[in-house]
């Protein structure tokens, strides 16, 4: 059974930083892929960055250059680093795994930004 847990959300000014960490408890972690992605109220679910089990990372234009994915196969930690954020980067962030299937996903961690 897989289980995601996100966290590290908040509030913050333009400007500032926050990180995010997702919490993957499954087994065989370095098989799957990992994505972040993120809804604001009364939008779609937008794909933020993915970071694949090779090690291949890719990220939206609207995030590249501010925002840094990275995984611990250690710790079965995937990790969202995200600066210099702006007020339409408010929305619930959601981790998800991916093993040849659909993703699976957690229940999410809003983040705030405010101008």
């Amino acid at each position: 059974q897989l289980h995601l847990v996100e966290s590290g959300g908040g509030s913050v000014q333009a400007g500032g930083s926050l990180i995010l960490s997702c919490s993957a408890q499954m087994s065989r972690f370095e098989r799957y892929t990992f994505h972040w992605v993120r809804q604001a109220p009364g939008e779609e679910r937008d794909w933020v960055a993915s970071i694949h089990r090779n090690g291949m990372i890719r990220y939206s234009d609207l995030v590249n250059g501010r925002f840094t994915i990275s995984r611990d196969n250690t710790k079965n930690m995937v990790y969202l680093q995200m600066m210099s954020l702006k007020p339409e980067d408010t929305a619930v962030y959601y981790c998800g795994a991916q093993d040849g299937g659909a993703p699976d996903w957690g229940q999410g961690t809003q983040v705030t930004v405010s101008s």
